[in-house]
C-alpha cells in the first residue's frame, strides 16, 4: 500500500504542474493575442520571433515534464532562428510548423490540464475522515491509482500534441546532415592543406637537396685529374643522412592520415603509446578495449586523434603534469573522456585542432563536449556511435 500512496503523491506532483501550466498557458495565450497586435502595429516585426522562442522554451518544458513522468523522451524539431537577418527570422518564424503544433498544445493544454484538479477530491475520498478508518486500505487501493491514471492521460495527450511529425524530422535530419557534410568538408580542405604544406616544405625540400647532392658527388667523381673521391663520400653521406629525414617526415604524414599503430596493436595500444609520449603522467582506464571485438577503423582513428590532440593541449597549455584517459564501450558505441586538472580556460576558437576534431566526430553521427572553466579542470569527451 506504501507503494501506492508514494505513486500517487508522485502523479500529483506531476499533475499539480501540469495545472499551472494551464494557467500559465492561457495568461500567456491571452498576452501572446495582446502581444501580437501591437508587435504587427506599433512596435514592430522583431517583437515575433522572440515570442515563438519562449513558445518552443514553454513546449520544451512540458516535454521535459513528460519525459520524467511516462521515461520516454518527446523530440523536438524546429527551425534555427538565431543568427538569421531580421527579415529571414520573422519569415522562418512565421512559416514553422512547430510553432503551430505548439501553439495547439497551449490551446488544448488549458482544458486538459485543469484535470489535475480532480486529483484533491480522489485524495480526500482515499484518506480518513474524522478518524473513521472503516475501509480505508480498500479506498486507497481503488481510488489512489486512478491519480495516476490521470497522470498517464495527461503525458499521453501532451505527447501526442507535441511530437513532431515525421516530414518535420526527415527536415530536420537533412539540416543536420548538411551542417555535419559542410563541416567534414571543410576538415577535410584543412586536412589536404596541411598535408600539402608538410610536404612541400619538409619531405619536397629534402628531396630537392638530396638531388642536389647526389648531383654534386657525380661530379665529384668525374673531376678531371682523378675525381676527389673524399669529396663524392662526403657528399654521399650527407644524402643518405637527406633520405632518411625525408623517409621520416614521410612517415610523420602517414601516421596524421591513419597511424599505422591502430592497425598494429588496436586503439587500447595506441592510446597507451600517446600516453607514454605524452610527456605528463597519465592515468588510463583503456583495460575494456584490450580484449573483445574492435570497433570500425573510422571510430578508432577519431578517437585515437581526439585522445592524441586533448594530451598535445594539456601539456602544452593546461600547466599540470597530470592527465586521465577513459575509453569504454558503451550499448551504443564507444565514449570517451581525456581530462586533466590544468587551469583550464581552454577555447575551440583559438585553434583548429580541436574544432578539427568536433567535425571529424560529428561525420561519424557523434558527439563532442569540451568543458573548461577557469581554474580547471578541462575534460574533452566523445561519444562515437556505432553497433557492436
Amino acid at each position: 500500500m506504501g507503494k501506492t500512496v508514494r505513486q500517487a503523491t508522485r502523479a500529483t506532483a506531476h499533475l499539480s504542474r501540469g495545472v499551472a501550466m494551464a494557467f500559465g498557458t492561457y495568461l500567456f495565450v491571452v498576452v501572446l493575442e495582446i502581444a501580437t497586435i501591437g508587435t504587427v502595429f506599433v512596435i514592430g516585426a522583431w517583437m515575433l520571433p522572440e515570442a515563438v522562442l519562449l513558445v518552443r522554451r514553454i513546449a520544451g518544458a512540458k516535454r521535459r515534464q513528460v519525459a520524467g513522468w511516462s521515461g520516454r523522451g518527446i523530440a523536438e524539431a524546429y527551425r534555427l532562428l538565431d543568427g538569421l537577418p531580421l527579415r529571414a527570422r520573422f519569415v522562418a518564424a512565421v512559416r514553422e510548423p512547430g510553432t503551430l503544433r505548439d501553439l495547439r498544445w497551449m490551446v488544448a493544454h488549458y482544458g486538459y490540464g485543469l484535470l489535475g484538479l480532480l486529483a484533491v477530491p480522489l485524495w480526500i475520498v482515499g484518506l480518513p475522515v474524522d478518524g473513521v478508518r472503516c475501509g480505508l486500505l480498500r479506498r486507497r487501493a481503488v481510488v489512489l491509482p486512478l491519480i495516476g491514471r490521470l497522470a498517464d492521460l495527461d503525458a499521453r495527450w501532451s505527447a501526442a500534441l507535441l511530437k513532431p511529425s515525421p516530414k518535420a524530422l526527415l527536415a530536420e535530419r537533412v539540416e543536420e546532415l548538411a551542417e555535419t557534410r559542410a563541416g567534414v568538408i571543410a576538415a577535410h580542405e584543412a586536412e589536404l592543406r596541411r598535408i600539402e604544406r608538410d610536404l612541400h616544405d619538409g619531405t619536397q625540400a629534402r628531396l630537392v637537396s638530396l638531388s642536389m647532392r647526389i648531383g654534386l658527388a657525380k661530379r665529384a667523381y668525374d673531376r678531371v685529374g682523378g675525381g676527389d673521391p673524399e669529396a663524392a663520400r662526403a657528399l654521399l653521406s650527407q644524402a643518405q643522412d637527406q633520405a632518411e629525414e625525408a623517409l621520416t617526415e614521410l612517415r610523420l604524414v602517414v601516421r596524421g592520415i591513419h597511424p599505422p599503430i591502430l592497425t598494429d596493436r588496436g586503439l587500447a595500444g595506441a592510446v597507451r603509446a600517446l600516453a607514454a609520449s605524452s610527456g605528463l603522467e597519465v592515468a588510463l582506464d583503456v583495460e575494456e578495449l584490450a580484449t573483445g571485438p574492435r570497433a570500425p577503423a573510422a571510430v578508432e582513428a577519431a578517437a585515437y586523434f581526439l585522445v592524441a590532440e586533448a594530451l598535445t593541449n594539456a601539456a602544452k597549455h593546461s600547466g599540470s603534469e597530470h592527465a586521465r584517459v577513459r575509453l569504454a564501450r558503451v550499448p551504443y558505441g564507444l565514449t570517451v573522456c581525456v581530462r586533466d586538472e590544468g587551469k583550464g580556460g581552454a577555447d575551440e576558437a583559438d585553434g583548429t585542432g580541436l574544432l578539427g576534431m568536433r567535425r571529424r566526430i560529428a561525420a561519424l553521427d557523434g558527439t563532442a563536449r569540451v568543458s573548461s572553466p577557469a581554474g580547471g579542470p578541462t575534460v574533452v569527451e566523445a561519444e562515437l556511435p556505432y553497433a557492436w
